[in-house]
């Protein structure tokens, strides 16, 4: 399932060169309209599938060169055609089969398939260099260890991560750095990088007793950050644990939750869907109340700020302008009026709020246009309020932990009590709460709830 966009690529290019072929051989017509060639139109994906799961075909095809791509397509089609061939002879009518429909379809799949999968490495290679879909890896090491480990990491160049930084426990070698990446911090100043930094993952490959690493995976943990924890250095206790590979490092790797690709597949599709659905939403509620908002305070429609996403990630939220424009200024004056006790600000009948903002945020229409954030990937229908960076920037390291998943336009906090809730740290424990526990089913309730919330009209989002 790894490489299932590669299966179908493949299955569609040989159906195309059998169809190509089959033109070639009998003219205008599919051939499909014939029974024996529309059973090997079926045949033909059956043992594609087989071959990939004997063969392991695209074991490394993300590093193959043109050449050895080309190799590699040529068995595949030479060991494809052996298998037709081999059917006919079981079935014992090979003579009511072109073997000029079977030469043109060898050729023609060789130059497809080749063709079709060079595209398709170039489109993901462009789409792992997006920022969104890189996963930024802290390594933690020591003296004698960087320079073997950062080699090692860096072999290959396709990967699913991006080494950001490197932290030497038993050396100061701040502002150096190795294979052009910087070292970061040292054992003292780790954590203050981390706390400030974007950072997805820390690989470990230091020699520490059982007693250090056992405190600084639990560290990490409560930072909602995902722990690779080379064999050679693995503490007796630690959550969620799965043993992986990385650039020939057989890892421990343990996070505050481990959501299966089934799970992450499935909520992006109904997060694409609720975008979809919102941004449809989102130009009715804009025809309708535009101009009220323009009459009311003349200015931009949409406000737009940088907020703080997934372990740190900036972005640009959008959301319907409901407060008078000199918001942000006053917002100092208003401080000693903060009903919430922590790192966020809300206050009964903010004066900053235009009379139409407030019945929009009660119904939370001014939340809509964040279906372009949604759609881009920067939210989910379901997570955590996306701090301001204000806000961010005084967190405490634990306070990061509500930060290990996507923001989302609704989560546990909005549905437990909305407005009602005033302690941050509780905010940060219903947001964790979430993570730890993630299902698909805890995501649809949440959305349940907060259509039922919303209709109810409790507190403001």
């Amino acid at each position: 399932m790894k490489h299932f966009d590669f299966i179908v690529i493949d299955i569609i290019s040989l159906e195309l060169a059998f169809m190509l072929a089959y033109i070639l051989r009998f003219g205008w017509e599919l051939p499909y309209t014939t029974k024996i060639y529309a059973i090997l139109g079926v045949i033909i994906p059956i043992f594609h599938i087989f071959i990939v799961f004997f063969t392991e075909e695209y074991s490394g095809v993300l590093r193959r060169g043109y050449l050895k791509e080309f190799k590699a397509v040529l068995r595949h089609n030479c060991i494809l055609i052996a298998l037709l061939v081999f059917y006919m002879f079981i079935i014992q009518d090979s003579e009511s089969y072109s073997r000029a429909v079977l030469f043109i379809m060898w050729g023609l799949s060789c130059i497809l398939l080749w063709g079709a999968r060079a595209l398709l490495k170039r489109a993901l290679r462009h789409t792992y260099t997006l920022e969104n879909n890189q996963t930024y890896m802290l390594v933690v090491t020591s003296n004698a260890l960087v320079e073997k480990t950062i080699a090692q990491l860096e072999t290959h160049k396709y990967s699913d991560y991006v080494v950001k930084g490197i932290v030497i426990v038993d050396a100061d070698r701040e502002n150096e750095g190795i294979n052009g990446i910087p070292i970061v911090a040292n054992k003292s100043t780790m954590m203050e990088y981390l706390r400030t930094n974007t950072i997805d993952s820390v690989f470990v490959n230091a020699r520490c007793s059982e007693y250090e690493m056992e405190n600084f995976s639990k560290t990490m943990l409560n930072m909602g950050l995902t722990v690779h924890i080379s064999l050679d250095h693995i503490p007796s206790e630690v959550p969620n644990r799965v043993v992986e590979e990385i650039n020939g490092y057989t890892v421990l790797t343990t996070s505050i939750k481990m959501a299966t690709t089934r799970q992450l597949f499935i909520k992006r599709v109904f997060d694409i869907l609720g975008g979809l659905i919102g941004l449809i939403a989102t130009a009715i509620a804009f025809i309708i109340f535009a101009p009220i908002i323009y009459v009311q305070s003349p200015g931009p429609i949409f406000f737009s700020q940088e907020r703080v996403g997934r372990n740190g990630r900036r972005f640009r939220i959008y959301k319907f302008r409901s407060m008078y424009m000199d918001a942000e200024e006053r917002k100092k004056e208003l401080m000693a009026q903060n009903k919430m006790d922590g790192l966020m600000f809300k206050m009964d009948n903010d004066p900053r709020i235009m009379p139409i903002g407030r019945f929009i945020r009660r119904v939370s229409i001014d939340e809509l246009p964040q279906s372009i954030n949604i759609l881009k990937g920067d939210m989910s229908l379901v997570g955590t309020r996306p701090p301001t960076v204000e806000e961010y920037e005084q967190y405490e390291l634990h306070h990061k932990r509500r930060l290990a998943a996507k923001p989302g336009l609704t989560g546990m906090w909005q549905v437990s009590g909305r407005s009602d809730i005033t302690d941050f740290e509780e905010v940060v424990k219903l947001d964790t709460e979430y993570i730890s526990n993630f299902t698909l089913s805890l995501y649809f309730k949440i959305l349940f709830k907060t259509v039922v919330v919303v209709l109810g009209k409790k507190g403001s989002v």
